[in-house]
């Protein structure tokens, strides 16, 4: 019988296929004593074999789709995985004590890990992890359970997951995952925001995925209705092609504004451009018709590998962007670290509240070596395009001025190397911290630019944690101290004849753009998908009944009474 579960539509379209099941497996086990301890080894040798054949095409899977830093990590596992030191105790143990092989694994991957742990060399202490990692592997094996690897998905389908990292979206494959659904989240957590750049559609914070859903079940993923059917019916599925037909169709109209400017229906003009993680987004922006990045969320390059990238990793990145833009302008955000985004290399301090931590710009002002080393890449590929720095997590002007010097400095140090530099380089900072809201007429006067970042500006001034669903309510886009404060920035900026963006979700949101445009927006930038709905939208609307309609709504006491206002506007 078929049946379905509600979430949060986290990103546009939909999803039909089998579920794949991305979660934690069960290895559990009782110790147990063992007959012929010759045929127990024997079964602990075969679970070897089997771990090996499974790490050596992870290992050259790795190779050829992400890169050799990552296909390192394995060579390491089958070194583990080979080792005497390790395998032999545990035959020893199995062979003496009579136990069964998940046991003698167990206890001496426990030893190990200790010693590992406590050497007083960083690199020693760090192959703890490794042999945690082979030996979860070979004890699936001799369970017979399956550790999930989003990376080796090879057939159609639909992920299913408590939640995914940043990490575990950064290594699903588009061809084969036609979508996915989590446990927890919403539309502004990181699994959406990679879901909506990877262009396939998502349902988040089902609460209950895991539970309800087994691997294989047959899946319809509503990511516009936010629904997950399970087991459908034909009728159901035949009904939900059709509509896959219809939004295809619907998409294809839109697709006929891909080189339209964005200009609304009495002739005021924007530009609509797209948040993007690695320089294999630029093929996607530009697809949707992209007037430029307005948000280059860099950490995407710190993160899944085993150190800092290079001045010259970075270098090649940003300039694959820059170069794949072609002249269109590109707005790259410094490393933004800490919160939900951890680097294990970094081994930053645990805090109590991550969230008003030390992260972003508090990072990079105190690690000037890291900063230093990102500045001089991005100083480089300056002249390969039209490069824009913003700075994240902006408090005071003195961070500022700390990370401008910084800036200035680096490009002072390549001129006397004599390496070339762009001349016209911008230098922003992003909007999302209440107090730079409330000063932001003393910080026009010094940058070049503001990009309010919504996500988080919402979440400090209403005091409530965007990944918190118990309070989710109180993520309030259209809250009247929301919209008070981005028309604080956008004025700001136009009296000293600067220009403001958004790189929040906001920017593409359907109820928000009409507020926006009338509170003067000039630049939104969302995921690429949004970009020709979006443009469809702003030319339907007039940006003088907008300013009447934001400033209507800047009057209004809640939420609600604003939603009411848009719709009644926006659909007379």
């Amino acid at each position: 019988m078929s049946t379905w579960i509600k979430g949060i539509a986290a990103s546009s379209g939909i999803a039909i296929g089998k579920a794949y099941r991305l979660v934690e497996p069960d290895l559990s086990f009782n110790k147990t004593t063992v007959e012929d301890a010759t045929k127990e080894v024997e079964r602990f040798r075969k679970a070897i074999s089997e771990s090996n054949s499974e790490l050596e095409s992870i290992r050259n899977y790795a190779n050829e789709n992400l890169g050799a830093d990552k296909a390192a990590i394995f060579d390491a596992h089958l070194l583990v995985l080979n080792d005497p030191e390790l395998i032999n105790p545990i035959e020893d143990m199995i062979k003496n004590d009579k136990v069964n092989a998940e046991y003698a694994l167990k206890e001496t991957r426990d030893m190990f890990v200790q010693i590992f742990e406590q050497m007083d060399n960083e690199y020693m202490r760090e192959r703890a992890a490794d042999i945690r990692d082979v030996t979860k592997r070979v004890l699936a094996h001799l369970l017979n359970v399956i550790i999930p690897n989003p990376s080796m998905i090879a057939e159609e389908v639909i992920v299913v997951a408590e939640d995914l990292t940043p990490s575990d979206t950064a290594q699903l494959n588009r061809e084969f995952v036609k979508g996915f659904t989590t446990d927890i989240g919403g539309r502004t957590s990181h699994s959406a925001i990679m879901a909506r750049s990877l262009e396939i559609p998502a349902v988040v914070g089902t609460k209950t995925a895991t539970t309800d859903i087994q691997n294989g079940d047959m899946l319809i993923l509503d990511g516009l209705a936010g629904e997950v059917h399970i087991n459908p019916t034909e009728e159901l599925l035949q009904s939900y092609k059709q509509k896959q037909q219809e939004y295809q169709q619907q998409l294809a109209e839109w697709a006929k504004l891909v080189n339209e400017p964005s200009v609304s229906n009495d002739g005021k003009h924007v530009e609509l451009v797209a948040n993007i993680g690695t320089p294999k987004d630029v093929e996607g922006a530009l697809n949707n018709g992209a007037e430029g990045v307005g948000l280059f969320r860099t950490e995407f390059l710190y993160m899944g590998r085993d150190e800092l990238p290079s001045e010259e990793d970075q270098y090649n990145s940003y300039k694959a962007v820059l170069e794949g833009m072609k002249g269109k302008p590109v707005v790259v955000r410094t490393l933004d670290i800490g919160g939900d985004k951890e680097l294990s290399y970094l081994k930053l301090p645990e805090e109590m509240n991550p969230f008003l931590g030390f992260r972003a710009i508090r990072l990079c002002l105190e690690r000037t070596d890291i900063f230093r080393t990102q500045l001089r890449a991005l100083l480089r590929a300056s002249v390969h395009g039209n490069l824009k720095i913003m700075f994240p997590m902006i408090a005071t002007l003195d961070e500022f001025r700390k990370a401008k010097q910084l800036f200035l400095e680096e490009k002072e140090n390549l001129k006397n190397e004599g390496v070339p530099t762009s001349d016209s380089i911008e230098l922003g900072i992003m909007v999302e911290i209440p107090s730079t809201a409330v000063l932001a007429d003393q910080f026009a006067k010094e940058v070049d630019f503001f990009s309010i970042g919504t996500n988080d500006l919402i979440q400090y001034t209403m005091e409530a944690d965007r990944m918190n669903e118990r309070v989710s309510y109180l993520y309030q886009p259209y809250n009247p101290s929301i919209l008070r404060l981005v028309k604080m920035v956008i004025d700001a900026s136009h009296k000293e004849g600067k220009w403001t963006g958004m790189c929040g979700e906001m920017a593409g949101d359907e109820t928000a753009i009409p507020l926006l445009l009338g509170l003067g927006l000039d630049e939104f930038s969302m995921s690429a998908t949004s970009i020709l709905k979006a443009r469809s939208l702003i030319s339907k609307l007039s940006a003088k009944e907008m300013e009447e309609l934001a400033a209507n709504a800047l009057q209004k006491s809640t939420v609600g009474e604003v939603i009411e206002l848009v719709q009644s506007a926006v659909t007379k």
